[in-house]
């Protein structure tokens, strides 16, 4: 089997298209926000549009629970297609969920802006972020016995492609949604709790921290921290240690995508002196 993906930032028009790219690209399945589809039908998953938050969404998106992964795995196995498009937003969180689905790495990643014309990608942000609506790929009549969602539309996009110099007409029926967290109000995480959560951590390292500064980019954390180090232990290993922990635990508490995580070492931890026998 071979996966392709197709990539680029929320909101941009992917699961708009990738009925379109699929046909194209060869692809008999799509993995797009925790559902397996094929052609018009949704075979399994859950979809993270159904999810009240935006953390409980990028979790289903990523099969972060063993179960949802479980029942992707095994149809995709009862399924066998020669190739898969996966959508995401980025090229690590489609290796994340190949991962996880025991998929093969993608041997091509599609970049929505070689797909989509920039007043396309800009009509498709301004329909999210003015009415938060969600495209789903597949027909209406197969989402609404499926799921509980208080907004649900008809959509049929047509395309107009050019893959190889020939022009091509598509048709595509769609299902337009509105999940429950479009319309909570924006998710946002305060950089002091991603501090609170990386100071804990650094204390079962044995490694105390001074400063932590964090940094959310458009859904990416890029956390730096200033330390200081147990005299008398091996560094590197240490703050290694501390990276991979780091990196899981804000992964699986914040489902942000973790872009890097700097550790710099300004001082070093001296053993408490020993009280002197009079």
């Amino acid at each position: 089997m071979k996966t392709i993906a197709l990539i680029g930032p929320s909101g941009t028009g992917k699961s708009h298209r990738a009925q379109v790219i699929a046909k194209e690209w060869g692809a008999e399945a799509i993995i797009d926000d925790g559902l397996l589809i094929q052609g018009s039908r949704i075979l399994a998953g859950i979809s993270a549009k159904e999810q009240p938050t935006r953390v409980g969404a990028i979790r289903a998106a990523l099969f972060n629970h063993p179960a949802h992964a479980q029942e992707v795995k095994e149809k995709i196995k009862e399924l066998a297609p020669r190739r898969l498009l996966i959508l995401g937003t980025s090229r690590e969180m489609v290796q994340k969920i190949a991962a996880r689905l025991e998929l093969p790495e993608p041997s091509e990643y599609i970049e929505i802006e070689k797909v989509a014309s920039p007043r396309e990608i800009a009509q498709a942000k301004r329909i999210r972020a003015q009415l938060g609506k969600h495209v789903i790929p597949v027909p209406t009549v197969e989402v609404k016995p499926r799921f509980n969602l208080p907004f649900v539309e008809p959509l049929r996009a047509l395309f107009h492609r050019q893959p190889s110099g020939r022009r091509k007409v598509h048709w595509v029926d769609q299902t337009a949604v509105r999940p429950t967290f479009s319309y909570l109000g924006r998710f946002c995480i305060d950089p002091r709790v991603v501090a609170s959560i990386a100071s804990y951590l650094a204390r079962s390292h044995r490694i105390e921290t001074h400063r932590c500064q964090a940094e959310n980019r458009d859904g990416s954390l890029i956390l730096d921290l200033e330390v200081s180090v147990p005299h008398g232990e091996p560094w590197l290993p240490l703050l290694r240690s501390l990276q991979r922990k780091l990196k899981n635990t804000l992964a699986y508490m914040t489902a942000l995508e973790i872009q890097a995580i700097n550790v710099h070492v300004v001082g070093i931890c001296l053993p408490p002196r020993k009280a002197e026998k009079k």
